[in-house]
């Protein structure tokens, strides 16, 4: 049964980085905002009531390894991305690189998943996996709203230019 649910768990996380690539490419071609660059950790905070189930906590040495692998992960998502101003508006770059990281990201944990999937419970797995992702999604939203702000104040420096590009609905 301890299986099916690696299995399951396995599959749902490869299409949760397939979402995840064709948000972020997607997203590329709406300016970016404080909004949008905070909200998604705020959301997923709503995960740590996983952790009101007994069987989902993990033992405090795995909780600092899990966020410690996530901190570590985020430095390639926080050297990937960058703003750019288009038109009088902040955009983040388009990376052709995200796509491929993510892919490895989610290889990483498919081998995690394998090797450690038969010592520790799939609950407690769940817990420490859910531990890494938001200790890789914290910092590097923290760094992208720093990075958003300095090139807001370049903006509000900027002249502004006559062009005008037409908003989207």
């Amino acid at each position: 049964m301890q299986d099916s649910y690696i299995w399951i768990s396995t599959i749902g996380a490869a299409i949760m980085a397939i979402l995840a690539i064709f948000i972020r490419l997607k997203a590329t071609k709406k300016p970016a905002s404080v909004k949008k660059i905070i909200l998604p950790p705020v959301f997923m905070s709503t995960g740590f009531f996983m952790f009101l189930y007994e069987p989902a906590r993990p033992d405090f040495l795995q909780v600092v390894e899990a966020l410690a692998v996530g901190m570590f992960f985020s430095i390639f998502l926080i050297k990937m991305s960058k703003f750019e101003i288009r038109a009088n508006r902040i955009y983040l770059k388009r990376s052709k690189a995200f796509a491929f990281l993510l892919i490895g990201l989610l290889l990483v944990r498919i081998l995690f998943k394998v090797i450690i999937g038969d010592a520790i419970d799939v609950e407690e797995l769940a817990g420490m996996f859910f531990l890494l992702a938001y200790g890789m999604i914290l910092p590097w939203r923290i760094a992208m709203f720093f990075r958003f702000k300095k090139v807001e104040k370049q903006l509000e420096t900027k002249p502004k230019s006559k062009w005008v590009v037409p908003v989207q609905t």
